[in-house]
């Protein structure tokens, strides 16, 4: 029977059954194109004691994270979010050069380069080998680490303990929610702050985002239940902003609980939001499934009738994202001729289940395509700029998230 990984309960109810796919990182080689892929159920449930949504844990990070293919620089809008966010919270927190900031799954060194542009100490907690090494090429100082409370007590003792805890677009990637957290507490200074940015269940809900549902994140949060996870480990919520990021994001600003204080206005109006959208109660989750079903429906519609007037249709990007909704939809490379992506590393390699090439984006302008279909939805300004010039043949692009959306690049804003 499952429970859930937050309060022990068993009374999970279901939110979206999107099927079986394999783990959305796991991009093949032209090699293993003819051996079998492992799928996994990918079905979403929520808690109705801690609202909680999460999936099983039926893949371990270790099968996801020990070599990874996300590479974080690769978006310039995300580095300049990130750096964005050095400089506002080196200005909240008063960080001198005498600070510690660390950031737990710092990738390729994306946002601790902005900190040690500013000569203030730092280390980067990173389980991939492959990324982590990237920032370490970058002047970036990374330990190749999975965060638990082991981990946190040996960096505590090696380096002292972090005025500032960074855990950006993690907190949703970890099973062990409360031991994470734990971890979170053994970084931080007694008086320290943590950060954490994650994607927001209510913005995922409203806007039909269900393509951020897959396997390697294993939990969604609202207000709500991030604030129990926090509590589970010595933290207190104290502040939350709502962020554009991943299609609507929240950053959770906490601290210990000797030091947190009373909750910000800001919290208290968030989860009203959340309670009036029917989030902290069964009812919110109910018409969910059929709006999943309608933005498939659209998709392939569109894919459909363009092969059948026999126009030509590729991808742009191959995020994880991406993946979820090729093979819920069941795209393939009939419907999308391939796809493109700026990370060399999933060059000449195909998408998982769905098997679509993935490319350089120089082909695009090459085979001057009818449609671009843009996969990574969440960074839709900064991608209508890099793919204006598809203008210059009369191609379109198309957005499948919230509703199939067919625009000319020129005047997509």
């Amino acid at each position: 029977m499952l429970t859930c990984r937050l309060c022990g309960s068993t009374s999970l109810a279901d939110v979206a059954d999107l099927g079986a796919t394999p783990p959305c990182e796991l991009f093949l080689t032209a090699e293993q194109l003819d051996e079998p892929e492992v799928t996994y159920p990918l079905h979403l449930r929520v808690c109705t004691e801690c609202w909680l949504a999460q999936l099983p844990p039926l893949i371990t990070p270790e099968d996801t994270f020990t070599e990874y293919a996300y590479f974080s620089s690769y978006s310039t809008s995300w580095v300049e979010h990130a750096e964005r966010f050095v400089a506002g919270a080196v200005e909240r927190l008063g960080l001198e050069q005498d600070g510690f900031v660390v950031e737990v799954a710092s990738n390729d060194g994306y946002l601790l380069q902005h900190v040690v542009k500013r000569w203030i100490r730092c280390l980067g907690i990173e389980p991939s080998a492959n990324v982590g090494q990237a920032a370490r090429d970058r002047g970036v100082p990374t330990l190749t680490a999975f965060l638990d409370e082991e981990t946190a007590a040996k960096v505590r003792e090696q380096n002292g303990p972090a005025n500032l805890v960074v855990a950006n677009n993690v907190y949703a990637h970890i099973p062990d929610v409360i031991g994470f957290t734990r971890g979170l507490r053994g970084l931080v200074a007694d008086d320290g702050w943590v950060s954490i940015e994650v994607q927001h269940l209510l913005t995922l809900m409203e806007l039909n985002q269900y393509d951020t549902i897959y396997h390697e994140h294993f939990q969604y949060y609202t207000v709500a239940s991030a604030q129990r996870a926090l509590a589970s480990g010595g933290l207190t919520l104290v502040d939350v902003e709502l962020l554009p990021t991943h299609g609507g994001s929240i950053r959770l600003w906490a601290r210990p609980d000797e030091a947190a204080g009373e909750p910000s206005a800001r919290v208290l109006e968030v989860l009203e939001r959340e309670k009036t959208a029917g989030l902290h109660e069964l009812a919110g989750y109910a018409e969910f499934g059929r709006r999943v079903a309608t933005v498939r429906r659209e998709l392939l519609g569109f894919l459909v009738e363009a092969a059948r007037e026999g126009r030509t249709v590729v991808g742009y990007g191959a995020p994880g994202k991406g993946n979820t909704l090729l093979n819920h939809c069941g795209i393939r490379p009939d419907l999308l001729a391939y796809t493109v992506d700026r990370n060399p590393y999933k060059h000449g390699r195909f998408t998982p289940g769905t098997r679509i090439p993935i490319l350089e984006p120089e082909r695009i302008a090459q085979d001057r395509p009818d449609y671009v279909l843009v996969l990574p939805w969440n960074l839709r300004d900064e991608l209508t700029e890099q793919l204006s010039y598809i203008g210059e043949w009369g191609g379109k692009l198309v957005f499948p998230i919230p509703q199939l959306e067919i625009v000319d690049p020129e005047v997509t804003r």
